[in-house]
């Protein structure tokens, strides 16, 4: 095939080839691997190639950021090929999707709003969100959160948005002279005395995270 050949003497590639190239992985003719992959069967792929793009940002190595960016960039054009070979949307609608998403997001660059500092910008950011989504409620913003997140990530969030609905959590633990490392270390003991006890520790803060979602909203 012409197109194989043009591919295989290319020295520099675009978004356009790999469209291309996933286009002829998912064809009759193509990978056999690829042709039977759907979103839930690369799913932990994605989340494996988001932690990796991570850790090579940690590195701080280039020619490893690049790499686990491309990787990343395949995982999105592999599951937008899924969606539009099932009529359901394509890759241009992801990048239409999100440009929008961007230019509605930033009104003090394609709008008229004024901001005079970056917490003015993250405020507008939120509220647009919240507004675009019609998440008014503490009910609706918590529903809203991604429950796929890990387990302490979904803490976290949950905290803030409760937080920044005025409201105080009680807890049970007490520490004197808290710091960075000291929580470091409780959190570390305490996976420690789950592991010895035979509790998964992401699956026990996950239940406590759909407990107080259920106690927090009722």
């Amino acid at each position: 095939m012409d197109i194989i050949r043009e591919m295989k003497n290319k020295e520099r590639f675009t978004a356009d080839d790999l469209r291309k190239i996933m286009e002829i992985l998912r064809s009759e003719n193509g990978c056999p691997w690829d042709r039977e992959q759907t979103h839930k069967s690369i799913r932990q792929d994605l989340l494996e190639e988001a932690y990796e793009t991570a850790e090579a940002i940690d590195a701080e190595s280039d020619e490893m950021l690049c790499e686990e960016l491309g990787d990343v960039m395949l995982q999105v054009m592999f599951h937008s090929r899924i969606a539009e070979e099932q009529g359901r949307f394509t890759v241009d609608d992801v990048y239409t999707g999100v440009c929008k998403k961007m230019i509605e997001r930033h009104p003090h660059i394609f709008g008229d709003v004024e901001v005079n500092s970056v917490e003015d910008v993250l405020t507008n950011w939120d509220a647009i969100k919240q507004n675009s989504k019609k998440r008014d409620t503490l009910k609706e913003q918590l529903d809203g959160v991604c429950k796929a997140l890990p387990s302490l990530m979904l803490a976290s969030k949950y905290v803030s948005k409760v937080q920044k609905n005025g409201i105080d959590i009680k807890t049970g633990v007490s520490i004197d002279d808290i710091s960075e490392e000291k929580i470091g270390d409780l959190l570390f003991d305490i996976v420690a005395v789950c592991k010895k006890n035979g509790v998964d520790a992401e699956l026990a803060l996950q239940k406590k995270c759909e407990r107080f979602l259920n106690e927090i909203t009722q």
